[in-house]
């Protein structure tokens, strides 16, 4: 049987065609994390476009950096809580991180026009402040078994700077080069694996 490569092509073609028509989504890197009505809401549209293909080249990375920042200051709060009980904050917390998150908190509550961080203290801690916690003297001994190697504080140290370093690059609007994302992403699988062992 012979077959027509050009009317083959052809009705290939024509059925792309026509799934789009029909409104199929095509996947593309951005399509899972852009959505067109937050873009409308943010006139993106008014933007300079390089400045926007240059941000959107960061989403992935700035996802999983604060997703890392989140899971982390989950753990950090679970093993508290689990020593401290309901004093977790009082008894866990250095009393100049806890006045600064105090002061924070309390700023921030006076601005009723403006959405919050919420109720819960471990999200008024800045990102340098989990390291300080984990690796204070009166903590140490309860984060210490998931690091039962030697020099794990300053394991636990070079983690949190070398990703700080690149979060702060993220959070000032910058870009980050491939070593410096894969450097981020070794650091954040080192960490889970280490404390999920």
């Amino acid at each position: 049987m012979k077959v027509d490569l050009y009317s083959f092509a052809f009705r290939g073609l024509l059925a792309e065609e026509s799934l789009d028509k029909a409104g199929r989504q095509r996947y593309t890197p951005d399509s899972q994390y852009y959505s067109e009505e937050l873009a409308k809401k943010l006139f993106l549209n008014e933007i300079d476009e390089k400045y926007v293909q240059q941000s959107k080249s960061m989403i992935i990375v700035f996802t999983a950096i604060s997703a890392f920042e989140n899971a982390t200051r989950e753990f950090v709060y679970s093993v508290l809580l689990e020593t401290y009980k309901h004093e977790w904050w009082v008894k866990g917390i250095q009393t100049s991180i806890r006045e600064k998150a105090d002061k924070r908190k309390e700023t921030e509550s006076r601005v009723k026009w403006h959405v919050n961080r919420g109720d819960a203290m471990m999200s008024y801690l800045e990102f340098g402040d989990l390291t300080k916690i984990i690796c204070s003297t009166i903590n140490w001994q309860l984060f210490e078994p998931y690091f039962a190697f030697s020099n794990s504080q300053e394991w636990v140290r070079t983690i949190f700077d070398d990703i700080e370093k690149s979060r702060n690059v993220i959070m000032h609007s910058g870009v980050l080069d491939d070593f410096d994302i894969s450097r981020v992403g070794m650091s954040i699988r080192d960490w889970l694996h280490q404390i999920n062992a």
